[in-house]
């Protein structure tokens, strides 16, 4: 929908590309069955929010499931950087980037123009809560359509996509658009959510969350900055995603144990370089039991008779990961069948 244009859609692509030297992680791990859909951050940090619309930003990530403040948060910034009078040279309007035509269908009178939240009588795009109730409700809607496509893909990643290019190309090309606009809107916005992030996952808040430490609260959080991209098989590695090879060869991202090894990385400030495959980071760090395990401990599994796959826990009994080619970065539980019969290592690097 937006022709907001994203400076650098190529930047993902340059980032360093893996350190592939003695990469052997086994073939098997990239069959590993699908979990459950992609975990949405919820918890908006308001402090990084214009204050003048914290309040409209938490009530737009109500809207729907499907929906979080913090992707409300990290889509304004990518539409209109907070400018709430922004238009762009094709007409797209406010904060929000609507086209009039689509205003004209979707616009919502939420707010007055003095930012209160009593209704004024008129859906104005450049009105701050009118566009951003207004954004919620037409992403809410697109999820939806998403759905009832039955397109195969991350949902998130989805209904972004069709935000800048329109439900039509999801359909048409069966999933995300290959124009380096979309694809580069997407992945901004998803790099960006924990940005507006408070740290909190999508469970109840509860559990074992608050038993992790900062260094784990860091790991948690530099993993589930990635939520949404692309599996790469051998990509990916301390410095970010990166290009894979093989059947990854065409695809910028992570596989499980280059996720791992950048999000403890960073945790550590770049003091702490995990092994580059799964096989060996079950061997690194420190042992942990399950019953001890806490929010940014590193879990492994042996799916095909080795521990050929590996995550992050992040409390709640879920973990985050990357799963296979075709994939995304994601949370899955723990308790899903497939994971709880596989043999399984914890190890904590901080």
């Amino acid at each position: 929908m937006t022709t907001a244009t994203v400076r650098w859609a190529g930047a993902v692509i340059a980032l360093l590309l893996a350190l592939l030297v003695g990469l052997t992680v086994v073939a098997a791990a990239d069959e590993e069955e699908s979990g459950a859909p992609v975990g949405l951050v919820t918890g908006l940090d308001a402090k990084s929010v214009p204050p003048e619309y914290a309040m409209w930003v938490e009530r737009a990530g109500k809207e729907c499931k499907e929906v979080s403040a913090p992707l409300v948060a990290a889509q304004i910034a990518a539409e209109s950087g907070w400018n709430p009078k922004a238009q762009s040279p094709v007409g797209a309007q406010g904060l929000s980037q609507f086209m009039p035509g689509t205003w004209n269908t979707w616009g919502v009178d939420a707010a007055g123009k003095d930012g209160g939240d009593e209704p004024d009588g008129k859906a104005d795009p450049f009105t701050p809560g009118d566009a951003i109730m207004t954004q919620a409700r037409y992403d809410c809607w697109l999820a939806g359509k998403v759905k009832d496509m039955g397109v195969e893909g991350d949902l998130t990643r989805l209904l972004l996509g069709a935000y800048n290019a329109g439900p039509g190309a999801i359909q048409q090309f069966g999933g995300l658009p290959p124009y380096p606009e979309t694809q580069g809107y997407v992945t901004r916005i998803i790099s960006s959510m924990a940005d507006y992030s408070s740290g909190d996952g999508g469970g109840d808040g509860g559990g074992d969350v608050e038993k992790g430490g900062p260094f784990g609260k860091r790991v948690v959080a530099y993993a589930k900055k990635w939520l949404g991209t692309p599996y790469a098989w051998g990509g990916g590695g301390p410095e970010g995603p990166g290009r894979g090879f093989a059947q990854g060869a065409n695809t910028v991202g992570f596989d499980c144990s280059s996720l791992v090894q950048y999000s403890v990385y960073r945790a550590s400030e770049g003091k702490t370089v995990p092994p580059r495959t799964s096989q060996v980071q079950v061997t690194a760090g420190k042992a942990v039991s399950r019953d001890d395990m806490q929010p940014g401990d590193v879990i492994g599994f042996a799916l095909h008779g080795s521990y050929d796959h590996i995550g992050i826990y992040i409390g709640n009994g879920q973990f985050i990961h990357a799963p296979k080619t075709g994939d995304v970065v994601k949370i899955s539980q723990l308790d899903d069948s497939y994971y709880a019969s596989k043999p399984q290592k914890v190890r904590r690097f901080g």
